[in-house]
């Protein structure tokens, strides 16, 4: 049996994270599905272009019909990889009216890129 506590999902660490970083400690089973969850959403050249142009949009928010002329795809298509990224937890939204505005979650991408951040050692940044 291993010694190795089990860190939650959603609950933060002693530093603030809910994950442990690539480079620090493996993850377990359930933090690898979650990721891999997150990583599987942006895996597609359509959405992570989608993620993109919401994550950095002026004021943090971006209608519909802004994004679909941004591509050579129709508006299902691009409806369908918007819902993926919802499901996934990268972004929400909202209907106005006949339109629906979209912005990025910023606790899930905090996530990411505390996963994906690779400590600072003394030798790496001199």
């Amino acid at each position: 049996m291993s010694k190795q506590e089990l860190m939650v999902l959603g609950q933060a660490d002693e530093n603030g994270a809910c994950c442990p970083g690539l480079a620090t400690a493996p993850l377990n089973e359930d933090q690898a599905a979650e990721l891999a969850r997150l990583f599987k959403a942006l895996g597609d050249p359509v959405r992570l272009r989608l993620m993109s142009m919401i994550a950095s949009q002026a004021g943090g928010e971006v209608c519909v019909c802004d994004l679909t002329p941004a591509f050579d795809l129709s508006q299902p298509t691009i409806s369908h990889h918007l819902k993926l990224l919802r499901q996934a937890g990268l972004i929400d939204c909202e209907r106005r009216g006949t339109w629906v505005y979209y912005w990025a979650l910023p606790a899930t991408l905090d996530r990411l890129a505390a996963f994906l951040k690779t400590p600072q050692t003394s030798a790496a940044t001199a």
